[in-house]
């Protein structure tokens, strides 16, 4: 790979927040899946050749406060009371992980269960894989968040995040 930007590793995150304002809530889910002290900037879905999964302390240990982050990233905000929201990123994972890639892909939905937002996520990542190879990826997953928005006025956003570690 050479000197390529390539991430090294990846984890996963999800999480929930509410508030008055809908930034804010967006801020309040930041904080649910520990990403808040980061500067994300969003990338498209592929998951590179030989990028590690590693789980979210392992991952957040290599990373600074305010340090650029990349991540794949479904959101979706809402302030309609009793409106069930979810955010995915299901994810197809190469048999072959040092030398083949595999896919991400986002989904936000409106009234969906969790199971339901992560199957259609895990089902689009593996369409998605399907375009590129003749194989079968090795595994499908997915990290799914959902939340009913209150009745109290207030918005609520939520996230699900593959967030990339370069070092």
């Amino acid at each position: 790979m050479g000197s390529c930007f390539v991430p090294k590793r990846v984890f996963f995150t999800s999480g929930a927040g509410e508030s008055h304002d809908e930034l804010a809530s967006f801020e309040m889910a930041l904080r649910k899946a520990s990403i808040h002290c980061y500067n994300l900037f969003e990338v498209s879905s592929i998951l590179p050749p030989g990028c590690r999964i590693v789980s979210v302390e392992d991952g957040s240990r290599a990373l600074f406060p305010g340090s650029i982050v990349f991540t794949v990233m479904s959101r979706l905000s809402s302030n309609e009371p009793h409106r069930r929201i979810s955010a995915s990123i299901g994810m197809a994972i190469p048999e072959n992980m040092e030398d083949d890639w595999g896919y991400f892909a986002e989904h936000h939905s409106f009234g969906e269960t969790k199971e339901q937002a992560g199957s259609y996520a895990e089902k689009l990542a593996q369409e998605m894989y399907a375009g590129i190879s003749e194989k079968a990826p090795e595994k499908t997953m997915n990290i799914t968040e959902t939340s009913v928005v209150n009745d109290n006025g207030h918005w609520k956003t939520v996230i699900a995040a593959a967030v990339f570690v370069m070092e």
